[in-house]
């Protein structure tokens, strides 16, 4: 049975977030934003000024009072015991920011915003530390690898994955979805049945707590994977998980295992997916991979023949169903793991000015 969490805000929700404490904070249209308690009370609510929409929401990983709050062209930075007065401002975007993150060390907050542009701010002198401008499209998101303080990962509607190196203004890695989408084409993978066809726009990103593996939701309802080493960037999954765009990716650390990783899409699903079990599935089956220049070469029954088994190899080792599902029915725009009070909890944010809480049970 879903709980609900209301009397917090008049307006849609557009993101979450939690403390180490267990509180939980909740952005919304116009500027609003409230905190809530373990058990769903809320403790504390303001208007921020100007009233932008709040698009994102960051705890401080060294200061667990200290919030960052991203709204219209601004970041406002708060103590949660007093919403109401913000410490700071910084004012360093020339567009609307989209998604903001702040590194484990809790020195450095990056925000990419509708321009393109990532900003990243060092927090301790209050000034630009880089400005990095290699989307062409909206950066839709970025966050800071774990145990990699000077790294980042972004991507944008310019359907870009990018991989970043704070040392470099320029990415050290860089894929693109509408590549990858054409090269599943022509592996044979088919979309589900009465499913339009979309680009791959990049919506969402979310990394492991070791830091390797990083998830990425598209408009084309793909969820793909891919795994860092060094500066390499390898993909290593790629499957459909729902009927339209996914808008939310979100590594679980509370369960046992690295590799669980939960989706929410425009579809109103929210869905569980192991994904390091399917890794080390796809590791151990052998691939057939097909000859690009004799397929071109060859005759249409041969062609058939080759893209066919190329396209069966493909389907087993891509051949991934969520743990669990949940029907939320409306359209996610934000989803959060969270452990409160002891059990694990799945917060969702959609179009409604209310959050809906499910219990996780163990998969």
């Amino acid at each position: 049975m879903t709980l609900k969490w209301t009397c917090g805000h008049s307006y849609s929700i557009l993101c979450l977030n939690a403390n180490t404490e267990g509180l939980v904070v909740s952005g919304a249209e116009r500027g609003e934003l409230t905190t809530w308690s373990e058990q769903g009370i809320v403790s504390g609510h303001t208007k921020l000024d100007g009233a932008e929409d709040v698009t994102s929401v960051a705890f401080s990983p060294s200061c667990h009072n200290r919030l960052y709050v991203s709204h219209g062209e601004m970041v406002s930075v708060l103590d949660v015991r007093a919403l109401t007065i913000p410490v700071e401002f910084f004012h360093v975007n020339e567009d609307e920011i989209n998604c903001i993150s702040v590194n484990e060390a809790g020195n450095l907050l990056a925000a990419a915003d509708d321009s393109g542009t990532i900003i990243v701010v060092d927090l301790e002198s209050k000034k630009v530390n880089r400005c990095l401008r290699k989307h062409s499209n909206i950066c839709s998101a970025v966050t800071f690898q774990p145990q990699r303080p000077q790294s980042l990962v972004s991507c944008g509607l310019d359907m870009q994955v990018m991989l970043w190196n704070l040392q470099k203004a320029w990415p050290l890695w860089t894929v693109n979805l509408q590549d990858v989408a054409q090269g599943e084409e022509e592996m044979g993978q088919q979309q589900f049945s009465g499913q339009l066809f979309n680009p791959p726009l990049a919506h969402s990103l979310t990394v492991t707590a070791c830091g390797s593996v990083i998830g990425c939701g598209a408009e084309d309802g793909k969820i793909r994977t891919f795994r860092v080493k060094g500066t390499r960037f390898k993909q290593e999954l790629g499957f459909r998980g729902h009927m339209q765009g996914v808008s939310q990716v979100h590594f679980l650390d509370f369960l046992p295992g690295p590799g669980w990783l939960l989706s929410g899409g425009n579809d109103g699903k929210v869905l569980l997916w192991d994904v390091c079990r399917n890794i080390k599935k796809q590791h151990r089956s052998p691939v057939k991979h097909y000859d690009r220049k004799k397929v071109k070469t060859a005759s249409s029954s041969k062609k058939d023949q080759y893209l066919k088994q190329a396209h069966l190899s493909e389907v087993e080792c891509n051949n991934i169903s969520p743990k669990l599902s949940w029907d939320h029915v409306e359209k996610v725009n934000w989803i959060l793991g969270a452990e409160l009070k002891g059990s694990k909890k799945i917060l969702v944010a959609d179009q409604s000015s209310s959050i809906s809480v499910y219990h996780l049970s163990e998969p």
